[in-house]
């Protein structure tokens, strides 16, 4: 037991959406210098993206591996690969082709149909037929004037509904106020992915450097270690206001300290401490 334990490592990746409006090169490289052990690629408009052949031109060039293939399911992602179920498609074909593991999606909108209205079933069947996990994301309620708006089916909390594979942000917990580490621990085997980030129940979702919120995100590292959690990690903190690349690559780097710091079993593991 204590073999498999010494030996127990999550691996830490860099998702491209830290360094966004930066290209998934600029990713690439930015944990190449850190020290990452991989990468998550948020699909956008920008075309290295979206190619299996650029992708793995980049893999070779800096020895990393993509984990993760995040779907152009945003809002800000609108006009990438078409309707909704080919984006999900598209990113597992494009995550099998490079290798990676997951491919994380958002729920749907609700205006979005059929795709909203079968979207677990659909999620599925692409599980079933592909091999592929797809690792549905928290999100967290919109508020107008006080007013909770329903904007996702069939809900924003992925916690009680029956998706296989779970992907668990932090900054989107925070602003939904819930506990991530009794989230995490209810999700158990379900947890395949985790967004890496801090947040602030504040209404705006900051992706801020851990430790900088509110989220109990040590302690939820911790329990992912002691219990040898076998999923993928990536870093998505926003970088938009640093002031230059030095800064970027400091606060991806205190990122990764503290995601290692955490996940170390060497650690010894105090619980009154945050």
């Amino acid at each position: 037991m204590e073999d498999q334990k010494s030996s127990y490592k999550v691996p830490v990746t860099l998702s491209s959406a830290s360094v966004y409006p930066l290209s998934v090169h600029d990713a690439f490289a930015m944990a190449k210098d850190v020290g990452y052990d991989g990468i998550e690629v948020l699909v956008t408009g920008n075309a290295a993206s979206q190619s299996a052949g650029a992708l793995k031109e980049l893999m070779d060039k800096y020895q990393l591996p993509i984990m993760a293939i995040h779907a152009p399911t945003l809002l800000l992602t609108q006009q990438v690969w078409g309707s909704a179920w080919a984006k999900v498609e598209r990113s597992v074909i494009l995550a099998q082709a490079v290798g990676a593991s997951v491919v994380v999606a958002h729920p749907p909108f609700r205006w979005q149909g059929s795709y909203a209205e079968g979207f677990g079933e659909g999620v599925q069947r692409l599980i079933d037929t592909t091999g592929m996990k797809i690792a549905v994301e928290n999100m967290y309620p919109w508020r107008a004037r006080g007013r909770e708006a329903k904007m996702y089916l069939p809900h924003w909390n992925p916690v009680p509904e029956p998706y296989q594979h779970v992907t668990w942000d932090f900054s989107h917990a925070a602003i939904a106020n819930m506990d991530s580490r009794q989230a995490i621990e209810d999700l158990g085997d379900r947890l395949s992915h985790v967004h890496l980030c801090d947040g602030l129940d504040n209404g705006k979702d900051e992706h801020l450097v851990p430790g900088l919120g509110t989220q109990r995100v040590a302690e939820s590292l911790q329990y992912l270690r002691d219990v040898a959690w076998q999923g993928t990690m990536a870093v998505e903190v926003s970088t938009r206001k640093a002031k230059n690349a030095g800064q970027k690559e400091e606060w991806l780097g205190k990122t990764l300290e503290f995601a290692r710091e955490h996940l170390s079993t060497s650690v010894e593991h105090d619980p009154m401490k945050q």
